[in-house]
């Protein structure tokens, strides 16, 4: 029998760091097969994302992504998420994409920074206020429980604003940051999530021991940090197969030789299976949320043992 799961049926039965777990046990199994394919124009784009997992199945993510749906008052990218079972390849669920999303994609930066961020953390820092910010309002401070406050700081300062009087319910106080750069002076780990095509993040204002959480490029022409960010940090990734040759935070500066790829440290399955990250509390360590089918399949496993 196929489940139909849907948004608003399963959104608060699910916890944070539940999803969290869910994925750092994903990566204590083999490493997913995973392929992508993207058509159509890049503010208009049909994304698919197929994987497997041995002994959890088959998944493929198939949605569109279309940029000036903020303006249409729509969510911009919609779609479903198919799971197909192990043993004998039948489709066991449907769910709502924008669920699998929301949760895989702050639970990805999350278990990152849970890995590679100073234990002593306080201050989050999130340079973005669309619907990724919200959930990483929500997932952070779920884990990493010594947070103490939330800054967020976004091009347009009535959006910041907007975005804060939102978030009143949240378990840590969030502000709005009216100056980056001073914001910067003082997060202990900063999360990017924007839809940026120049870097909004520069290494001269990110101070030792910050921990950044690469989130919004997703595409060849995207990116949020500089070059003297990727190449002077610690630089992960939570997937080597599906950042490094698709993703313009690391294809640009790769193309430039401005890193190799041995200047990628590790993904996470290398940190999960105890690869060195962070060093000492001088480290500025830089993590790469690319996404990937795999992640999304390990969440929908965690979604559709809910039900």
């Amino acid at each position: 029998m196929t489940e139909m799961i849907g948004y608003d049926e399963m959104a608060p039965r699910l916890s944070w760091a539940a999803a969290v777990d869910a994925l750092e046990a994903g990566h204590r199994r083999a490493r997913a097969e995973v392929d992508d394919l993207f058509l159509g124009p890049s503010d208009a784009t049909l994304l698919n994302r197929a994987a497997h997992i041995a002994g959890l199945g088959y998944g493929v993510k198939a949605v569109t992504v279309m940029s000036g749906n903020a303006d249409r008052g729509l969510p911009t990218v919609q779609g479903g998420m198919f799971v197909f079972s192990p043993e004998d390849g039948h489709l066991s669920a449907v769910i709502d994409s924008r669920l699998v999303t929301e949760f895989k994609t702050a639970a990805d930066s999350v278990l990152g920074a849970r890995l590679l961020a100073r234990a002593d953390s306080r201050t989050l820092l999130i340079v973005g206020a669309g619907t990724v910010a919200a959930s990483l309002v929500r997932a952070y401070p779920a884990v990493l429980t010594g947070l103490e406050r939330i800054l967020v700081w976004a091009r347009d300062p009535a959006k910041a604003e907007a975005f804060r009087a939102a978030q009143e319910a949240a378990a840590v106080p969030v502000s709005v940051a009216p100056d980056l750069s001073a914001a910067l002076d003082e997060a202990d780990i900063v999360s990017t999530a924007t839809m940026a095509r120049e870097p909004v993040l520069h290494a001269a204002h990110v101070r030792p021991g910050t921990h950044v959480d690469l989130i919004g490029a997703f595409k060849a022409d995207m990116r949020e940090a500089d070059d003297a960010l990727i190449s002077t940090g610690r630089l992960f990734v939570d997937s080597r197969a599906t950042t490094l040759g698709h993703i313009g935070e690391l294809t640009i500066p790769l193309a430039n030789g401005v890193i190799g790829e041995a200047d990628v440290l590790g993904d996470l399955y290398d940190l999960v299976g105890g690869a060195s990250g962070r060093r000492d509390a001088s480290d500025v360590t830089v993590f790469k949320n690319g996404g990937g089918a795999h992640l999304d399949l390990m969440i929908a496993d965690y979604i559709a043992r809910q039900k």
